[in-house]
């Protein structure tokens, strides 16, 4: 085994949808054939007709591209072991079936529907298997039933399939998840029925999801978005998805490094950092992730990613690119964006306990104090001049006029142009965003619902 090549492979069915815990499997059989400059094959296990989605293929495959995982083989990269999709592989199925029949290892089984063969399964002794993360594994002969190899209508059952494929594409390490290490044994008889060598088994912890009541389970829809499309369409970035589900059950060795690329995730990775132990995804780990993604981009980058999760007027399409770098500090995922900013689009309605701030000494007399000179200091600035270092200028200058301090002052100009207690940028920014003319418009009709009162 040490000798070959490594080749790993990611065999999903054709159902439309990965799952969190699949894109796990992908990527670790992934980072580990990279590791070891061997190559990772991507099989697609449709022999359940009954759960097959009309371009499930080419949906697999888009997820793993954007995940930056590239197969070296597959259904539409090809390679010199296909096919790569196990419907197109019923003959050579069927002979090795048939031949385990000629071996008395299996046997015919007529039905209504035809004729199906069962592998036979030895009544004593035990089935013994080593794993990487759970060491020698036994399991006693007498509890594993004969089990379909070739269903009556030729179609492979996934436990005689994938040993055929994993032998004929030279597989040699099986990553997979743990709820197969029962059905091993089983694949561990057909090897030794064929006389052909054993891969190499890892069988993975699950990935966990914690509800609201603290409670841990595996991980559902109960828990979220569970799948890689859906964290993508919240507007997690799929370098930040495909980070966070790396370390869900690995641990880099003789560093902290949590930040990792692609290449970085490549050179650290390797079998021994595996835990056995479940992994528990969660969602705020992820968001701090997220968050340290979204900062190490240039403006420009997060404007166009942030581009589809918006609906932006007139005004603030021609600042995106500023309004972005206001935002990329404080978002953790894109779809929070649009919440964030509706205020600058649509005046949220008056609300005069807003103006009240005990900590700054604030209340609505003050706030009219301030508000009456505010207004005409900005009138006073030119349509050109309004601009963030001019009007930081002037709002600085007003601020030291009035000898008050600067929360102060702030607190009331801020809730008169936007009816938030917290904005994205400080009142300097959120005037510039909005224009002169809003901007007035706004502060004018929180001046006058105030004298109003």
């Amino acid at each position: 085994m040490t000798n070959k090549k490594i080749r790993t492979r990611f065999a999903p069915s054709p159902t439309g949808y990965m799952h969190i815990g699949n894109l796990r499997t992908a990527l670790y059989a992934y980072l580990f054939a990279k590791s070891q400059n061997g190559d990772f094959i991507l099989r697609i296990e449709d022999t359940d007709r009954a759960r097959y989605v009309a371009d499930a293929v080419e949906f697999i495959e888009n997820t793993l591209k954007l995940a930056k995982i590239y197969p070296d083989e597959g259904p539409h990269n090809g390679g010199d072991f296909g096919p790569y999709v196990q419907s197109e592989r019923k003959e050579i199925y069927k002979k090795y079936a048939e031949e385990l029949v000629e071996k008395n290892f299996a046997y015919y089984e007529e039905s209504d529907n035809g004729v199906a063969i069962r592998q036979r399964m030895p009544k004593t002794g035990e089935t013994t298997f080593f794993d990487v993360l759970h060491g020698n594994i036994t399991i006693a002969n007498e509890e594993l039933e004969d089990q379909i190899l070739l269903k009556s209508d030729g179609m492979p059952t996934y436990n005689f399939a994938n040993v055929i494929d994993d032998h004929l594409m030279e597989i040699t390490h099986i990553i997979r998840g743990a709820e197969f290490i029962t059905s091993t044994p089983k694949h561990v008889l057909l090897y030794q029925y064929f006389g052909w060598e054993l891969p190499t088994f890892i069988h993975l912890a699950p990935v966990m999801g914690k509800a609201e009541d603290g409670s841990v389970s595996k991980l559902s829809k109960r828990h979220g978005a569970t799948s890689f499309g859906d964290l993508v369409d919240m507007g997690y970035l799929p370098e930040a998805i495909t980070n966070y589900v790396a370390l869900l059950g690995w641990n880099p060795k003789n560093t902290n490094q949590e930040i990792f690329s692609m290449d970085e995730l490549i050179n650290a990775f390797s079998l021994d950092g595996l835990s056995k132990s479940p992994a528990v995804f969660d969602y705020d780990k992820l968001n701090w992730m997220s968050g340290e993604y979204f900062k190490k981009m240039s403006d420009e980058d997060f404007a166009s990613a942030a581009e589809k999760f918006l609906s932006l007027d007139e005004n603030l399409s021609s600042k995106k690119v500023y309004l972005a770098s206001l935002l990329k500090p404080r978002i953790s995922k894109l779809n929070e964006i649009q919440d964030t900013i509706k205020f600058l689009m649509t005046m949220p309605n008056f609300d005069a306990e807003l103006f009240i701030n005990k900590r700054n000494k604030v209340n609505v007399e003050k706030s009219i104090e301030i508000l009456t000179p505010a207004v005409e200091m900005l009138k006073a600035i030119e349509e050109n001049e309004w601009t963030i270092e001019n009007l930081n200028e002037k709002i600085s200058a007003f601020t030291t006029n009035t000898g008050l301090k600067v929360g102060t002052v702030m607190w009331p100009l801020r809730i008169a142009i936007s009816m938030q207690k917290v904005t994205p940028g400080g009142v300097t920014e959120i005037l510039y965003l909005l224009g002169k003319k809003i901007s007035l418009e706004r502060m004018q009709q929180s001046l006058d619902n105030l004298k109003n009162l």
